[in-house]
């Protein structure tokens, strides 16, 4: 018997299936909610629905090496079609389902797909429009029937037909299935995931079974994650986080993998599967916590009341409780009550009554939001990593849980920091190569393993936390020679609900700048409460009172900046509010809601001008696309205001 077909020492992801088919094939493995039903799957049949895709794999002709493109929301007959996909010897590539088609041509171009499983219509007509430039797909595959009944059939089919066909020709496929699956080691590519293309063009990470499997072992160990925690899949699945996730830690924890009905639904989902084991991006986190002051400020006056003293206790005395640290008895007992009355029925609305571990990453959490969640009582983390390292490469152990840091070296994983300040990390996770790119495969990872982030950070002295200050690219110098680090600056805007999104400038400037988008949900509900009439983003955006409120977000954080030291000189000196929201539509943010700096810099170049030649407004028309594809420029004069700063003697004053 090959090793990779031993209980023990599991060589591929399909292996690791045949394990908990035979460990635990009566408890569910993956639930989805349908029709507003929860439909659920064991292992065991999991596996057998895996292997009939498979089947139908083989039956369409699926070679080894070929590359087979999932596009779809999060559902786990996608995620069994990526194992079946390397049960056959080929490699799963997920893309994003919101991407335009020009987007998903790139990628399947460049990796060559010659298979497609596409979620519905919708994914399946962005295909077709693109098809007559990719002459190297075969056979297009879909989950949902709906409006697909009148096209041509000839090179696609429904996925269940296709498994059907295949089950239905089994002895003719299962000898070359079973070998191919046997073949399978830990040097296999497991899965393709394209990185964000934050500077250029996306570029095809390759994973191996060793990457996704020695990292999940690892990561789960360190959370004692374990077959009974249950886990919400609502994250793109092309993202590597959402692989590890519903995949990796899946496949080798045996815990169970929710995926909910649709995106609109999601938060209700959330609820009814209370997750014990749950991961959200910042803006999740910042979008709830947006919603609950909105009611809050709509509530009654004696619940408000209520709400404003328990949650100042939770501030004061709830992380320590939770990280088992000293507090007194009165104030447990406080807290207690605070539990029953205010902490327990919110969390029980956010859907976080039973979280064991939760985590945040993919960019910094502003302090404030990441310390309100831990006051609540509720284990949120934070960690660090990237596509390159599987995710992983540094995380929070329990008890040591800090908002201004990222943690210690995950499991495995050796972290230095070079002389020019970048982050620098090798690990079992670490992955392959760039696919068709020698160059930047070289130029990121180097002959030893290690692999360059693109980050700046340093450890501390004393506890060994890596604190992360900015990407390498974007820190930079003022023009007086003081530290420009935007980002920093950008995540303490962003705490506050009104502001969605911030870019700040100042690179080699004599003063920081920068652009706000306000959030629309947290602005209109403030408006409506003060009577304020608007018609549409760009005239809420525009009102005087809208500036007003923002300007004094900004002179606040201007007074936080200014007690750094080493950032003071980050202040924001003059803003204007963006006449529209930055859009991963429009390429100004990535699909994954990272940024795109030089793209906003070379966009609105007009506006930034202006924010610096002293101009108090600026006429501007800007190209958008609208959700079926066309283009549009809106057009409009922004107002430019100055805010208040802090002097470096009115510093020294106050120190």
């Amino acid at each position: 018997m090959s090793e990779n077909a031993t209980t023990d020492h599991p060589q591929s992801i399909p292996a690791l299936l045949a394990r908990n088919a035979a460990r635990w094939g009566g408890y569910p493995a993956y639930r989805e909610k349908e029709f507003g039903i929860w439909q659920s799957w064991t292992w065991a049949e999991t596996a057998a629905e895996v292997r009939a895709i498979a089947l139908g794999f083989m039956s369409l002709g699926i070679e080894r090496g070929d590359h087979v493109a999932i596009i779809g929301r999060n559902r786990p007959a996608l995620y069994w079609s990526m194992v079946a996909a390397e049960m056959c010897g080929a490699v799963p590539v997920p893309l994003y389902q919101d991407a335009v088609a020009e987007e998903m041509a790139y990628v399947l171009d460049h990796c060559g797909a010659r298979f497609v499983v596409c979620g519905d219509q919708e994914q399946v007509d962005k295909v077709l429009e693109v098809q007559d430039r990719l002459p190297g797909i075969h056979h297009i595959a879909y989950l949902d029937k709906r409006g697909m009944r009148k096209y041509d059939h000839s090179a696609m089919n429904a996925l269940a037909d296709i498994s059907a066909e295949g089950l239905a020709g089994h002895h003719r496929f299962e000898e070359e299935l079973n070998r191919r699956t046997a073949e399978l080691t830990y040097d296999h590519t497991c899965v393709m995931l394209y990185t964000s293309g934050t500077t250029g063009k996306p570029k095809g990470v390759v994973l191996s079974n060793r990457n996704i499997i020695e990292t999940s072992k690892n990561s789960a160990e360190f959370d004692r994650l374990n077959h009974n925690d249950d886990i919400l899949a609502y994250l793109p699945m092309a993202w590597v986080g959402d692989f590890i996730f519903s995949v990796g830690q899946a496949f080798w924890t045996g815990f169970t993998v929710n995926c909910p009905e649709n995106a609109a639904t999601m938060m209700t989902d959330l609820r009814e599967i209370g997750p014990s084991y749950f991961f959200a991006p910042p803006r999740v986190f910042e979008g709830q916590l947006t919603n609950v002051m909105i009611r809050m400020e709509d509530a009654g006056r004696i619940k408000k009341r209520m709400f404003d003293r328990y949650m100042a206790l939770a501030r004061k005395v709830g992380p320590a409780i939770l990280d088992g640290k000293p507090v007194s008895g009165m104030d447990r007992l406080r807290y207690w009550l605070g539990n029953v009355l205010v902490y327990g029925p919110l969390k029980n609305t956010l859907g976080y009554s039973r979280i064991r571990v939760g985590y945040t990453a993919g960019e910094a959490i502003g302090p404030e939001i990441f310390d309100f969640y831990r006051s609540l009582g509720i284990n949120l983390k934070q960690l660090y990593g990237q596509t390159e390292a599987s995710v992983f490469i540094t995380q929070q152990p329990d008890g040591e849980v800090r908002s201004d840091t990222v943690g210690v070296p995950s499991p495995g994983v050796e972290v230095k920091i070079a002389e020019s300040g970048e982050v620098f990390y090798r690990s079992p996770g670490t992955f392959v190569e760039y696919y068709k790119n020698a160059e930047s495969t070289a130029s990121t990872k180097d002959a030893e393993g290690w692999v360059a982030t693109g980050d700046a950070g340093f450890f501390e002295e004393g506890t060994g936390h890596l604190r992360i200050i900015d990407r390498a690219k974007d820190v930079g110098k003022m023009a007086d020679g003081s530290l420009f680090a935007p980002k920093y600056v950008e995540n303490k805007l962003k705490f506050f609900p009104n502001i969605l999104e911030a870019v700040v400038f100042g690179a080699d400037r004599s003063m920081c700048t920068a652009f706000i988008n306000i959030d629309l949900t947290a602005v209109g509900n403030w408006a409506e409460r003060n009577n304020i009439a608007y018609a549409s983003y760009q005239e809420l955006a525009g009102h005087p009172k809208v500036y007003e409120m923002i300007q004094s977000h900004v002179e606040e954080v201007n007074r936080s900046v200014a007690a750094d030291p080493m950032l003071s000189g980050c202040q924001i000196h003059r803003f204007l509010i963006l006449h529209k929201e930055l859009d991963a539509d429009d390429g100004e943010l990535t699909r994954t809601r990272k940024v795109r700096r030089n793209i906003i810099a070379e966009k609105f170049a007009d506006l930034i001008d202006a924010l610096y030649v002293g101009k108090d407004e600026i006429y501007t028309e800007t190209e958008v696309t609208y959700e079926d594809g066309r283009k549009g420029k809106i057009k409009a004069t922004l107002e430019i205001r100055d805010a208040a700063v802090v002097a470096p003697e009115q510093r020294m004053a106050a120190e």
